[in-house]
């Protein structure tokens, strides 16, 4: 399949990034890695008048800490960028750890951070552990720029706040008192799998107490869901065994699946109470490095 006729720009600047998407309005597409926008295109279904590449902004590669805000990550940082950061496996090892579950290697290569959050498929594996680690974005558009948290961004399947014209430039993951974190997920295949569903775990653990934590589910909703009630459940009890698994039971309740050639609704139900209860086991007794 072909790809249709389009104008190409890649600006040098993101103001002038936003600007070309404001002129253009709804004829045009961002464009970084392609993974998603080129197949589509070549599926018509897809089919842009303009894309605006970010190609040239270098300074959305970064994967930095930054004293008194956290660890910043550009939105054009590649998902393989993240499996081999020396940085993110010091601090939060549960990033390359959701990275390495994405797809296959060709496409880690290519596909960006900032495109698997506006892309907003339910099943992602990335959001998941961002939300779970209180990771806000960084989005710059041609009237200025705001701040947002990260789970505040998804609206519905597919679809985010952002405006036309908005870019999410970075993700933040803020200095915290989370001890330790992880996603799980389980796909139809070994590798290269959409979540079937998955569980990303945040904990603060003092003493065999659980202080706090947050649970995110994935691919059991419109959205990456945070499962409340079992994060207000676990919080000021004394770890057991008993307690992670009726956290699970709990998580379980609250998502909302659907049934598909994937999985049906019960299921999905099923996974997430057992990855609930792993998720956590595995954030309390691993910790971060």
């Amino acid at each position: 399949m072909y790809l249709p006729d389009f104008e190409y720009f890649a600006p040098d600047s993101i103001g002038e990034a936003c600007q070309l998407l404001s002129q253009f309005g709804a004829k045009a597409k961002l464009i970084s890695g392609g993974t998603d926008v080129l197949v589509k295109m070549k599926n018509e279904l897809l089919a842009p008048e303009v894309l605006v590449s970010i190609k040239n902004l270098e300074e959305l590669k970064k994967i930095e800490y930054v004293p008194g805000k956290g660890v910043v990550i550009g939105a054009r940082a590649k998902h393989n960028d993240l499996v081999y950061s020396e940085l993110l496996a010091k601090r939060y090892p549960s990033i390359p750890g959701a990275a390495k579950q994405m797809a296959h290697n060709q496409i880690r290569n290519s596909g960006t951070v900032g495109g698997n959050i506006v892309n907003a498929v339910p099943s992602a594996d990335l959001p998941p552990i961002l939300i779970a680690l209180s990771a806000t974005v960084h989005i710059v558009g041609a009237k200025g720029s705001r701040s947002l948290a990260l789970e505040d961004v998804f609206t519905g399947p597919n679809t985010t706040c952002l405006a036309p014209d908005e870019i999410i430039t970075e993700v933040i993951i803020p200095d915290q008192k989370m001890t330790g974190s992880t996603y799980m997920k389980f796909g139809l295949r070994a590798a290269g799998a959409l979540a079937v569903a998955g569980v990303a775990a945040a904990v603060w653990v003092e003493n065999g107490v659980m202080k706090d934590a947050r649970i995110v589910m994935s691919a059991v909703g419109p959205t990456p869901m945070r499962a409340k009630k079992a994060e207000d459940f676990l919080k000021g009890k004394k770890i057991t065994d008993e307690l992670l698994a009726e956290a699970g039971k709990k998580a379980a309740e609250e998502c909302k699946p659907i049934d598909d050639y994937r999985a049906s609704a019960e299921y999905r139900r099923n996974l997430v109470s057992v990855f609930t209860k792993r998720s956590l086991r595995k954030a309390i007794d691993e910790g971060h490095v």
